[in-house]
């Protein structure tokens, strides 16, 4: 039991009050800042949005933006340390235990590492629907950080993108 429950973290997640709105707000807008102390919950509801349309396992509670079909995200940090220790550890858990972040174990389906940097993700591959009006299919979230350099956010078109602090402006 207590390893199902540590493999799908997700399915027990219930916002307080300000993440709620955070996760709300995203019906209305295309961009959201959610600001608070340290250690107050900001980058765990981050990881469990990400996790919730990277799925499309949408909790009951949900009030924000849904998505009925997989696309591409971006997840990232200032340096591919920080994007690896925090991003990357609240959705994937570490490289060693999959699934013990926020995406659940069972919809994980698969990754690949960046090169030059240890225990590194650069791409997750997260099974996304299969039921309801939920299109089967899979999302694929690319970690990227802020020391890439302004040239490696060039490119695609994305459904979200996850900065884990703030960006430099040319990013």
């Amino acid at each position: 039991l207590a390893d199902r429950k540590s493999h799908n973290r997700l399915r027990d997640y219930r916002p307080y009050l300000k993440q709620a709105e955070f996760h709300a707000a995203g019906a209305l807008h295309r961009e959201r800042l959610l600001m608070a102390g340290n250690q107050l919950g900001k980058t765990l509801s981050a990881g469990a949005e990400i996790a919730i349309h990277a799925t499309g396992r949408y909790p009951d509670w949900w009030q924000g933006r849904t998505f009925d079909k997989p696309g591409p995200m971006w997840v990232s940090g200032v340096t591919g340390e920080s994007t690896r220790d925090t991003p990357q550890r609240i959705l994937y858990g570490p490289l060693g235990a999959p699934g013990t972040g926020m995406v659940p174990k069972d919809a994980i389906r698969d990754y690949s590492l960046r090169r030059g940097l240890a225990d590194t993700l650069d791409t997750l591959v997260v099974r996304h629907g299969g039921g309801a009006d939920i299109q089967a299919g899979d999302t694929i979230i690319n970690f990227k950080s802020y020391d890439q350099g302004r040239e490696k956010w060039q490119g695609p078109t994305l459904i979200l993108v996850w900065f884990d602090e703030e960006p430099p402006p040319d990013i």
